[in-house]
């Protein structure tokens, strides 16, 4: 099992996605962060591409699709928070987002 992340590491993890507009959850359990896209097809494409990754890494996120809109909420439910897997999961989602993917 993965570990939560805390003190300074967790920290040094998490400080670098605040500034790509994630957030830790008012519990401090969850990164949270809206994609917004131009058109449904392109949230869906993204969505399609990140689930790939998800099963890959077997780690999946709670997503909520409208429209153009993607919420997206990250946690670790065996390890009871926020670890390096939800970090590595919102990098990914960030770098597809943002390649136009």
């Amino acid at each position: 099992m993965t570990e939560v992340l805390r003190g300074a590491i967790r920290a040094e993890v998490l400080d670098p996605l605040s500034s790509s507009g994630w957030e830790v959850s008012g519990d401090q359990s969850a990164l949270k962060k809206t994609f917004q896209f131009d058109s449904f097809v392109q949230a869906f494409g993204w969505m399609t591409q990140i689930a790939i990754w998800c099963e890959k890494w077997d780690h999946h996120p709670e997503w909520r699709n409208v429209y153009s809109r993607v919420e997206i909420e990250l946690t670790t439910h065996d390890a009871g928070g926020i670890t390096e897997l939800d970090a590595k999961l919102a990098r990914k989602m960030d770098a597809l987002a943002a390649s136009g993917a």
